[in-house]
C-alpha cells in the first residue's frame, strides 16, 4: 500500500468515526435554530405579534450568539470539544423547549437571546475541531459532508414541523407551535449528554487510532502549516488577531454572506405563504424538497472547489446567483412554481457559500489564533444575521411584504462578493503529491 493510499485510508477512517455524530448534532442545531420560522405562522396570531417583533426576536438570537462566540471557542480550545459540546447542546435544547411557554413579545426576545447565548460557539467550534483532524487538501469536501446537515435539517425539519403544527394542534391543550418546540428541543439534550462518550478531543487522545495513524495526521497538518507562509502566528496576542487585515476583511465578507443566508433561512416559509401556499404541511414539504436540491448542489460545488484548488470564485459565483434569485422574488410573487425555483436556487447557493468560505480562514490561522480568529469571523456573521433579521422584519412590517427587504439583502450580498474578490488573495496551496499524501484532490 502506498503512503498516499495509506494516508487516504486514515482520513477516511477518521471521517467515519468523527463526522456522523457531529452531523447529527448539527442537524438538530439547525432544526432548533430555524423552527421558529415555521412556528411564527401560528404563534404570531396567537400572541398578537407582527413582523417587526419577529425580526427583533431573530436579531436577539444573533446578538447573543455573537457576544459569546469568542469566549466559547477559547473554552473549547482549553477544555476540549466533548465537554464544550455537552454544555452547548444541553443548554440550547432546554432553551428550545422553554419557548413553548412564551406569552408575549418580551418573553420571545428573552428566550431567543438565551437560545443564541446557549448555541454560541457551536459552529465555529465545529470548524475549529475539523482543523485538528483533516488537512486542507480535503477540507472543502469534509466541510461539505458535515454541512450537508443544513439541507438535511431542512428536508427533515420542514415536513416534521408542518406535520406537528397541523396534526398535534390542540392536543393536551397545547397549540401546534408549542408541540413543535417541545418535540424538537428534547433530542438536543439527549445527544449533548452522550457527547463526552462519543467524541475524542483530538487525534493524539483518540484511543481508536494507531500510533502510525496519529503520525499520519500530524504530518499532514504540519505540512499545511509549513506550506502557508501567510499564516498568522499561532500565539499572536488577541489585539493583533482582531486587528489583522485578513481577519477584518474575512469578517466583513462573512457578515455579508450571513445577511443573505439568514434571509433565505428564516423567511422561506413566509415567502412561500405570500406566494399563495396556505397549508402548513405543504409549506413544510416544499421546504424539504428545496433542501434536497441544496444538498446536491452543496456536494457538487464543494467537489469542484477542491478539484480546481480554487475558493474565492466559487464563493463569489454562489453569492452572485443567490443575490439574483432574491432580486427576482418580487417579479415571481404571483407564481408559486417560479417562487419555489428561485428559493431553491437561492438556498442552494447561499448554503454553499460558507462551506467553501471556511476553507479560506482556516488556512491562514493556527493554534490560539485559529480559535480566536475563527470565532471572531463567525461572530461577524452572527452580527450580520442580527442586522438581516432586523432589516427584513422592519421593512416587511412597513411595506407589508418581504420583497423590498430581499432586494436590499441582495445588494449587501453583492457588496460582500466584490470585497472577497478585490481584497482577499488566494493563499498558496500545497501541491498534489507532496508528503501529506495528496492524490490530486
Amino acid at each position: 500500500m502506498t503512503d498516499a493510499t495509506n494516508d487516504d485510508w486514515t482520513f477516511r477512517r477518521i471521517g467515519w468515526r468523527v463526522i456522523p455524530f457531529l452531523f447529527a448534532c448539527y442537524v438538530l442545531n439547525f432544526v432548533d435554530r430555524v423552527n421558529v420560522g415555521f412556528a411564527k405562522l401560528q404563534f404570531m396570531r396567537d400572541l398578537h405579534l407582527d413582523e417587526s417583533v419577529f425580526g427583533i426576536a431573530t436579531a436577539c438570537f444573533f446578538v447573543a450568539y455573537a457576544a459569546f462566540e469568542v469566549p466559547s471557542n477559547l473554552l473549547l480550545a482549553r477544555v476540549g470539544a466533548s465537554k464544550t459540546l455537552r454544555r452547548i447542546m444541553v443548554l440550547w435544547g432546554t432553551c428550545t423547549v422553554l419557548q413553548m411557554f412564551m406569552t408575549s413579545a418580551p418573553a420571545l426576545y428573552v428566550l431567543r437571546f438565551l437560545l443564541g447565548a446557549a448555541e454560541a460557539g457551536f459552529f465555529p467550534g465545529m470548524i475549529l475541531f475539523m482543523t485538528y483532524w483533516f488537512p486542507d487538501r480535503i477540507r472543502a469536501r469534509v466541510n461539505s459532508i458535515l454541512l450537508l446537515a443544513v439541507p438535511i435539517a431542512g428536508m427533515l425539519g420542514g415536513p416534521l414541523s408542518g406535520w406537528i403544527m397541523s396534526n398535534l394542534h390542540g392536543s393536551l391543550g397545547l397549540r401546534g407551535w408549542q408541540w413543535l418546540f417541545l418535540i424538537e428541543g428534547l433530542p438536543a439534550v439527549a445527544l449533548g449528554v452522550l457527547a463526552p462518550f462519543l467524541l475524542s478531543d483530538s487525534p493524539h487522545r483518540a484511543r481508536w487510532l494507531t500510533p502510525q495513524e496519529k503520525e499520519t495526521v500530524q504530518r499532514a497538518l504540519q505540512a499545511d502549516i509549513d506550506a502557508s507562509a501567510a499564516r498568522l502566528h499561532a500565539n499572536a496576542p488577541l489585539r493583533d488577531i482582531f486587528r489583522a487585515p485578513r481577519v477584518l476583511t474575512l469578517s466583513a465578507v462573512y457578515f455579508c454572506i450571513f445577511i443573505g443566508l439568514v434571509a433565505v433561512t428564516f423567511w422561506l416559509p413566509t415567502i412561500l405563504h405570500n406566494a399563495g401556499v396556505a397549508n402548513l404541511s405543504t409549506i413544510g414539504w416544499i421546504a424539504g424538497l428545496v433542501s434536497l436540491l441544496t444538498m446536491t448542489g452543496n456536494l457538487a460545488i464543494a467537489y469542484s472547489s477542491d478539484r480546481f484548488n480554487e475558493r474565492r470564485w466559487h464563493v463569489a459565483g454562489c453569492g452572485s446567483v443567490a443575490a439574483a434569485c432574491l432580486l427576482g422574488l418580487h417579479a415571481a410573487s404571483h407564481s408559486v412554481a417560479a417562487t419555489v425555483v428561485l428559493l431553491a436556487v437561492a438556498q442552494m447557493t447561499a448554503f454553499t457559500m460558507p462551506i467553501i468560505f471556511w476553507t479560506i480562514p482556516v488556512r491562514l490561522l493556527s493554534g490560539r489564533s485559529a480559535a480566536v480568529g475563527i470565532a471572531f469571523i463567525s461572530m461577524s456573521g452572527s452580527i450580520g444575521g442580527a442586522v438581516s433579521s432586523w432589516l427584513i422584519g422592519s421593512i416587511s412590517a412597513r411595506t407589508g411584504s418581504p420583497y423590498v427587504a430581499m432586494s436590499a439583502v441582495a445588494a449587501v450580498l453583492m457588496l460582500g462578493m466584490m470585497l472577497l474578490l478585490g481584497c482577499v488573495k488566494e493563499a498558496q496551496r500545497p501541491a498534489a503529491g507532496t508528503a501529506v499524501g495528496a492524490t490530486g484532490s
